[in-house]
């Protein structure tokens, strides 16, 4: 079997492994509640695992914005400037990100540029896209300004910038994180760029959590990959049979915690950062939140940090939405 092309990548960070095991550490080093920063759950294995999650029954986000885009593309695709090149944040396997970019190629030739810090999520981002007529592909293995700002700086003094951040990913941050990410993308960013940006909506405790903490035990595998993937490139002694998946509702906050419980008093050392670190029975490390929102609290965070929303498309089986803003 012919393989498929190879794309063009450029890393911006090659310092990946001694930033990983910074953070790890800083996490880790927390007096009260010690966290790991969720873009780490995206390894290879983490990647895979998460692609499976999609399938569940139990979490239907993915299905919600891919119905969404096989829906509504052409309709958002007549809403853009001419011509754009896209940039994706976070551009996993790119499997909702075709069903755009077919849209736009048949008006124009795309310059499309997945970044992702998963070298592998860009590989099958190729595999998926990469046979696209009209549709070139530059990836970026970085972290997602970085990668932006790379971007911006192949524009040609005609073309407009569409970004993407397609996996409602913006509910990972913190709300005060999430305006300023929003801040520094808008900044670098230019009067006539647009943001697709996908959110999660509120919905029933019992779906989300569901959806955080399914039956068949995948969503556990995934968080606790996390352990592994230190194990494996920090050279950690994580017992990952001493460790549990939770999952938890933050009604103030309107968010979803995944967290890792230790199940008993441990030690755990990490050979690469040269640290030990304790844990006590049922102290939890916080692995990703994921938040939650209503339609006006949308288009409020885009007036907020430099977009107005053009647009809103609403899935009408698992709340979520798309939401189109033009930089003013």
């Amino acid at each position: 079997m012919a393989s498929a092309p190879r794309m063009a990548r450029a890393s911006v960070s090659p310092a990946v492994t001694a930033e990983f095991s910074s953070d790890v550490v800083v996490g880790l080093s927390h007096a009260g509640q010690k966290e790991l920063p969720s873009k780490y759950l995206y390894d290879e294995v983490g990647s895979a695992l998460f692609d499976v999650i999609c399938l569940l029954p139990e979490y239907g986000l993915s299905r919600a914005g891919m119905r969404l885009l096989q829906r509504d593309s052409h309709e958002i695709v007549s809403l853009l400037p001419a011509p754009v090149l896209v940039a994706e944040l976070g551009s996993g396997s790119g499997q909702k990100t075709r069903l755009l970019l077919q849209a736009l190629s048949k008006r124009q030739r795309v310059n499309y540029y997945p970044i992702d810090i998963s070298g592998s999520a860009l590989s099958r981002c190729q595999q998926e896209i990469g046979q696209m007529d009209r549709v070139s592909i530059v990836g970026f293995e970085s972290a997602y300004l970085d990668g932006l700002q790379e971007v911006a700086a192949r524009r040609r003094d005609e073309e407009r910038i569409l970004v993407l951040f397609l996996g409602s990913t913006i509910g990972n941050f913190d709300r005060p994180a999430g305006d300023q990410f929003l801040r520094e993308v808008r900044r670098i960013l230019s009067e006539g760029d647009a943001l697709l940006l996908a959110t999660d909506l509120e919905k029933p405790i019992e779906q989300l959590l569901l959806a955080y903490d399914d039956p068949a035990g995948v969503t556990a595998a995934f968080n606790l990959n996390l352990l592994a993937r230190i194990n494996r490139e920090l050279g950690a002694d994580f017992d990952l049979r001493q460790f549990e998946h939770t999952a938890r509702y933050d009604e103030c906050e309107r968010r979803v915690e995944m967290h890792l419980r230790s199940k008993v008093w441990q030690r755990v050392t990490i050979q690469a950062a040269a640290q030990r670190f304790y844990l006590r029975e049922g102290e939890t490390i916080w692995t990703e939140s994921s938040h939650k929102y209503s339609p006006p609290a949308v288009v409020e965070m885009g007036e907020r940090t430099g977009f107005r929303c053009a647009q809103q498309w609403f899935d009408a089986e698992w709340p979520f939405a798309q939401n189109l803003f033009f930089v003013v």
